[in-house]
């Protein structure tokens, strides 16, 4: 079992920064991909980044160049880097994990709350 807990989501003017982390806990050596994904009101859960144990990231497109995603293996965190905030981001960011050994499972935090608003 994995345990992960966000915590940086807040609200921010346009064209401001935030930071969201996320430590995982439990079963952590068997965690492969950690990222993070987002759910705007009425829409669906979007993959915002991932990186690998190996450091392989993977962004969505409309995100490159404005959000950067890190992990520290040795502390089981990822973080996730927003800069030049639009309205349209705003949403739930949950934290995500994906073990592979010995079986495939998801894990996701509660999720925090990410306001881009004037």
């Amino acid at each position: 079992q994995v345990q992960l807990v966000e915590s940086g989501g807040g609200l921010v003017q346009p064209g401001g920064s935030l930071r969201l982390s996320c430590a995982a806990s439990g079963s952590i050596f068997s965690i492969y991909v950690m990222g993070w994904y987002r759910q705007a009101p009425g829409k669906q859960r979007e993959l915002v980044a991932t990186i690998t144990s190996g450091g392989v990231i993977n962004y969505l497109d409309s995100l490159k160049g404005r959000f950067t995603i890190s992990r520290d293996n040795a502390k089981n965190t990822v973080t996730l880097q927003m800069n030049s905030l639009k309205p349209e981001d705003t949403a739930v960011y949950y934290c995500y994990g994906r073990t592979v050994v010995p079986d495939i499972v998801d894990y996701w935090g509660q999720g925090t709350q990410v306001t881009v608003s004037s």
